[in-house]
């Protein structure tokens, strides 16, 4: 009898035991629900209708697109609007320009420009929305985010790819104008002030 009963208290305290670590486990976890109760977030209506006002015709095509964006990463803490010019044969260049708006630390203009290199050709002119995750300051938005972009679309459409910079995440979502066809590998520099070097 007294081997059954230190073998039931010992089954209780490791049953307490599991149940406190999962306890805590969970607590450690991050979740979407954690990042949605974060002041300086956007909610989906949010950048949904910022999208609307900003790109116009196309916001049902962008809507989608954001909400595939919020479905994978969750709620960005910054966002950019803005347009960019890029043309490549084999080798390309990009040059754009927006602001960045936040809502801890107010809006800030922000250029970008870059190389790519690979099977794209054309040129196009777009509309850009940018969506910043994980941004501790402003000054850390600065520098290279390197990614692989494809584009497949003529006269109009939507595209989106995602660029990343030690922990932040850029999502840009674009509009064109143009001709471009292909798949190339390069990067955004992302600066305070325009510069004609993409390096």
């Amino acid at each position: 009898m007294r081997n059954l009963s230190y073998t039931k208290s010992n089954i209780r305290l490791i049953a307490a035991f599991t149940a406190l670590l999962s306890m805590v486990m969970v607590a450690l976890l991050p979740s979407k629900a954690a990042a949605q109760t974060r002041p300086d977030t956007y909610a989906l209506g949010e950048m949904v209708d910022a999208g609307h006002r900003f790109f116009g015709s196309t916001s049902s095509a962008v809507a989608q697109t954001i909400e595939q964006i919020f479905a994978r990463y969750g709620m960005p803490n910054g966002y950019v609007l803005g347009q960019e010019g890029s043309g490549a044969f084999i080798g390309g260049l990009t040059y754009g320009e927006g602001t960045l708006h936040t809502k801890n630390v107010g809006d800030h203009n922000v250029f970008w420009q870059g190389p790519s290199i690979g099977f794209d050709y054309g040129g196009d002119g777009a509309r850009t929305m940018m969506l910043v995750y994980n941004l501790d300051s402003v000054d850390a938005l600065h520098g290279r985010y390197g990614g692989v972009q494809g584009s497949a679309y003529l006269i109009a459409g939507v595209g989106m790819h995602v660029l990343k910079r030690n922990n932040i995440l850029l999502v840009p979502v674009r509009t064109g104008v143009g001709a471009r066809l292909g798949v190339s590998l390069g990067y955004l520099k992302l600066t305070p002030m325009p510069t004609w070097n993409p390096f």
